[in-house]
């Protein structure tokens, strides 16, 4: 498909490109709210995947049913419980036959503690991280903030992960050489303030070949990070202000609370994905839109489609 755009200027435009490629084999987890169960279908109907549904068969027809919803497409893996569900997703991640995996109605730690198992997960050697796909109304392109779901209080060799992840799926996208902020709350590294400390080393280790594919720099605050001129205000030279594509945040706190700042008072559009394990997962909250889920498989899509062409 012929797109105009920068495949990464928009998420309408990663949705067209996503579509245009065949469906992502998807193990959806345990779907047993109307939001997972439809989550799954119009995906489907997109083209942006092909659905395994694993949980309770006969209370997710039920359900299917009681909201008109038709399943009856869909390979449906029958199991007792969310526990069983996540640890068949895994297994079918294990083994190579899905490419993906969707979280349904159960528990993200339940999830993540299949994904995560030491001998029966899709552990790599690599720490797993969220990154979320933002698009903001005031901001001039797709922002991706990480991490701000899974890891809570990130040490520097989890953040080294965390932003490496993310500098992955920026790639999958097509965002080649990322601008990264690395946020913290002055632009001047502190010894009394530990994430500026890790700011300056992961610029680094970024120059030492330990983070690769990006243009990092930091500590920045969020505001000479996001605008040129408060950099300039403040004599900043840099080559990431004012037009950071990932923001590294210090802690998962932090990122949750500008992630869903952005989303809820700055009217952001997003998508959600888990990066660090053989397979993306597809990982969005309760109360997130059909629209985010559908934004997030797209975005797995091409994150998934990315990696196979790297090998």
């Amino acid at each position: 498909m012929e797109i105009s755009e920068p495949v990464s200027s928009t998420l309408d435009v990663l949705l067209k490109k996503a579509a245009s490629n065949p469906p992502l084999k998807v193990a959806v987890v345990h779907p047993m709210k109307k939001y997972s169960l439809e989550a799954a279908v119009e995906a489907a109907k997109a083209g942006l995947i092909e659905p395994i549904m694993v949980g309770p068969k006969d209370r997710m027809l039920q359900i299917a049913e009681s909201f008109d919803l038709d399943i009856s497409g869909f390979e449906i893996i029958d199991c007792e419980h969310s526990h069983a569900s996540a640890e068949i997703a895994v297994a079918l991640a294990r083994e190579q036959k899905v490419q993906a995996l969707m979280k349904g109605s159960l528990a993200t730690a339940e999830l993540m503690g299949a994904v995560v198992h030491k001998q029966l997960g899709i552990r790599t050697d690599r720490r797993v991280s969220h990154v979320f796909v933002l698009q903001a109304e005031h901001y001039h392109k797709l922002l991706l903030v990480t991490d701000a779901a899974i890891n809570i209080l990130p040490d520097l060799a989890v953040k080294r992960d965390i932003l490496q992840n993310a500098i992955d799926l920026a790639a999958g996208i097509g965002l080649l050489q990322p601008k990264v902020a690395i946020l913290a709350a002055v632009e001047k590294v502190k010894p009394s303030m530990p994430a500026t400390i890790d700011a300056a080393a992961l610029c680094k280790m970024s120059d030492r070949g330990q983070i690769t594919g990006a243009i990092v720099d930091g500590p920045l605050a969020f505001d000479n990070a996001i605008s040129a001129k408060a950099a300039q205000i403040k004599g900043i030279q840099s080559p990431v202000a004012g037009e950071p594509d990932i923001l590294l945040v210090p802690d998962l706190e932090a990122g949750n609370i500008l992630a869903k700042q952005l989303c809820y008072l700055g009217g952001a559009q997003s998508a959600g994905l888990v990066m660090g394990a053989r397979v993306p997962i597809i990982l969005t909250s309760r109360s997130d839109s059909l629209q985010t889920r559908i934004y997030s498989c797209a975005v797995a899509s091409l994150v998934s489609r990315y990696k196979q062409d790297q090998f």
